[in-house]
């Protein structure tokens, strides 16, 4: 079978949740025989230079991209807030990629075009157009859904606010919309699925999880007693929120009850209000070479989203290395867990509390939890597992 991969950013490096998912997914796709093309955009935030990747990933899937920027522009997200248009998607509009997917297409010939972004739908006419493949929407979330719990956790600014409540609304029409463009759709959830499907598709859409492999080889490392730790890209509104949310609302209050506890804070982006910041006992990290031997040499995730959609890849990540993880239910929606099996889950501040004290007070639980963790992720998430119900499904649309 041969695969065009159409991505929103680049899929290597795997450095987020969103190019670990890409990146999984192609590589699952290869494992099992099938060619893989992949066609991307890049941005100044995420760029694409062929010189700085590897030879063998080069080899492997051939990418080719183009630049789009991406910097918000405050007069055009409200021309398009008012018009009723999704500035999201807008801003992916791209003459140049317009002319490099045909190219392609004219030149080489796709069983199948698996699109990795709703931002990307503008393309899909051009698609049919030009290529008889079938089209699949590898679906990382709902992305109304993001974007309408930022708006309703939203108290004190009232003209962000209404900007971000028709910022939801104007996606959601365009993602319900455009659902059906579609031949097949793979949500990362079976919630995720769900819900489209009473949003009124009517085609095949079917939850698959993302991919992840326990790694094989891990670095050396200790793991620092009664430590937290937080990971992930701070650019990205859900966990900047979450995370201020935690300093605000919950920390003091795992100090009351776990005054030795320690709390670090890692990922790339992280603003002037978490660089400045001082909180007793937090250690502001920010981007770090080897999310692998960080994650290992601290001792509890603590994930507290409050807004956000389709399924947080770093959980997975950190369940992979036996990580025990407290988590908010809307950060672990989607992911098979077994709340006080493999995962704890604190939707207030007190249960932050009350969790952080049972897994210090309690090594041998805390470390059960983790080793839990790490079951489910081999028993569930293997990427080639995954890469083959995709592949199943794509062969029975080729076969009708």
């Amino acid at each position: 079978m041969n695969i065009l991969q159409f991505c929103y950013k680049p899929p290597y490096p795997a450095t987020d949740g969103g190019t670990i998912d890409m990146y999984s997914i192609g590589v699952g796709f290869n494992n099992l025989g099938h060619k893989v093309k992949v066609l991307t955009f890049y941005s100044d935030k995420n760029p694409f230079n062929l010189d700085l990747l590897p030879q063998n990933y080069i080899d492997t899937y051939n990418p080719e991209g183009v630049y789009v920027n991406l910097k918000p522009n405050v007069f055009d997200a409200l021309l398009y807030v008012f018009i009723a248009r999704s500035y999201i998607v807008e801003r992916f509009v791209s003459l140049k990629m317009k002319n490099k997917l045909v190219n392609l297409l004219q030149k080489e010939k796709f069983d199948i075009v698996q699109i990795e972004s709703i931002n990307l739908v503008p393309y899909i006419p051009v698609i049919r157009r030009f290529s008889d493949a079938k089209i699949g929407f590898h679906c990382p979330n709902v992305e109304h859904l993001i974007w309408q719990r930022i708006y309703k956790n939203e108290k004190r600014n009232i003209f962000k606010r209404w900007y971000l409540k028709n910022t939801a609304q104007n996606m959601k029409y365009y993602e319900q919309s455009h659902i059906n463009d579609f031949d097949i759709v793979f949500p990362v959830t079976q919630v995720d699925a769900e819900y489209f499907k009473k949003m009124g598709c009517t085609k095949p859409c079917i939850g698959v999880p993302i991919g992840f492999d326990i790694p094989e080889d891990l670095p050396e490392f200790v793991e620092e007693d009664n430590s937290l730790f937080h990971i992930g890209s701070m650019n990205w509104f859900p966990n900047e929120q979450g995370i201020k949310w935690f300093l605000s609302e919950v920390w003091d209050k795992i100090l009351e009850t776990s005054p030795q506890i320690k709390l670090y804070l890692a990922g790339r982006h992280m603003s002037s209000y978490f660089l400045n910041g001082k909180w007793k006992n937090v250690n502001v990290v920010g981007e770090v070479s080897d999310s692998t031997s960080f994650m290992c040499s601290k001792q509890i995730m603590v994930v507290p989203l409050l807004s956000g959609s389709g399924i947080r890849i770093k959980i997975l990540e950190a369940m992979s290395l036996s990580k025990t993880v407290i988590a908010t239910t809307i950060a672990a929606e989607g992911i098979m867990y077994e709340n006080g099996v493999n995962i704890l889950i604190a939707d207030t501040a007190e249960e932050f509390a009350a969790a952080v004290k049972k897994l210090t007070d309690n090594k041998n639980y805390c470390r059960q939890i983790g080793e839990n963790a790490a079951k489910l992720i081999k028993e569930k998430y293997a990427t080639d597992t995954v890469a083959q119900e995709i592949i199943d499904q794509y062969e029975k649309l080729l076969i009708n």
